[in-house]
């Protein structure tokens, strides 16, 4: 993992991170940032206890 620092308009990293697709069934995907790269736009949000009981 990288300390790097960003800052606003520097181009994002590549990443990978574990989502959940819900409809129409629920499945587990590996999302990588670099698969939409020149392609969409992307914005990342993220929920803390999301869906949880705390």
């Amino acid at each position: 993992m990288s300390d790097q620092k960003l800052q606003v308009g520097d181009v994002a990293p590549n990443f990978k991170l574990r989502g959940v697709i819900t409809k129409p069934d629920v499945k587990r995907v590996d999302v990588q940032l670099s698969d939409y790269r020149g392609t969409q736009n992307v914005v990342i949000a993220f929920h803390p206890f999301a869906f949880t009981a705390t």
